[in-house]
């Protein structure tokens, strides 16, 4: 399917300076999309197609001042995109009870409670004319991988929070849906598992290759524009049918 172009849309992603999430700006910026990212990383020498705004998601005035200033410039937001999480930094693979109150708290913070914080900051923006909001959770939350409870629940969670927001924010004519990405061969993952790992779940997946963050820019892009506008509460899985759901 050959998605429109995305010229005059202003996407805002976060946790879009690095990794899975500059991956997904470069697909929205490519496209003609005016795209600013939120994140507290410096972005790459590659992000020059995008605006940067230093942003901690779990700070409301951070968040705050994003939009007025991204509405200051662009007159609207179109498009979120929810990737800023904890993943690389979980620091390894734990047993449920050798993680700490801290890491439980820190992890829920900002892969939940800061998703949930940038969904409201947009709301004033996008009320008046609609918008997509894409979410990005794991198929962790579904098949249960082991040594990473606080992770798994804090994807599990954002499931259920986008469900919740698509129902309360379907009459404002804004979609809110999910992207649950199989296990991605890059960077974070190779700090958090072993080649074998790897490799095993590569050799599960119905397509059995690794997968890499340009497998899933395509769905958000989908999903973070109009031609998705009737598609609203659900959670694709990216994962090239390691799970079928």
């Amino acid at each position: 399917m050959t998605l429109p172009s995305e010229a005059g849309r202003v996407v805002l992603v976060t946790g879009g300076a690095t990794g899975i999430g500059a991956e997904i700006v470069a697909e929205f910026a490519g496209a003609g999309a005016d795209v600013v990212v939120a994140d507290l990383a410096e972005p790459g020498a590659d992000a020059a197609k995008a605006e940067y705004v230093r942003v901690d998601i779990t700070r409301d005035d951070d968040l705050r001042g994003l939009v007025e200033a991204t509405v200051d410039r662009h007159s609207r937001i179109d498009a979120l995109v929810n990737c800023a999480a904890m993943y690389k930094t979980l620091g390894g693979k734990r047993a449920l009870e050798e993680i700490g109150l801290d890491d439980w708290d820190r992890v829920m913070r900002v892969n939940t409670r800061g998703t949930w914080q940038a969904m409201k900051a947009v709301l004033p923006a996008m009320s008046e004319h609609g918008g997509h909001i894409v979410n990005i959770s794991s198929t962790t939350a579904r098949n249960g991988s082991p040594g990473f409870a606080h992770y798994v629940a804090s994807k599990a969670a954002v499931e259920g929070l986008t469900r919740a927001a698509a129902r309360e924010l379907g009459p404002r004519k804004i979609t809110v849906n999910a992207v649950a990405p199989g296990l991605v061969d890059d960077e974070a993952t190779r700090v958090l598992n072993d080649a074998a790992y790897v490799a095993a779940a590569s050799g599960r997946r119905a397509i059995p290759r690794s997968m890499y963050p340009s497998d899933l820019v395509g769905a958000v892009r989908f999903l973070g524009g109009p031609g998705a506008g009737f598609i609203t509460g659900q959670v694709l899985v990216v994962d090239g049918g390691g799970l079928f759901t």
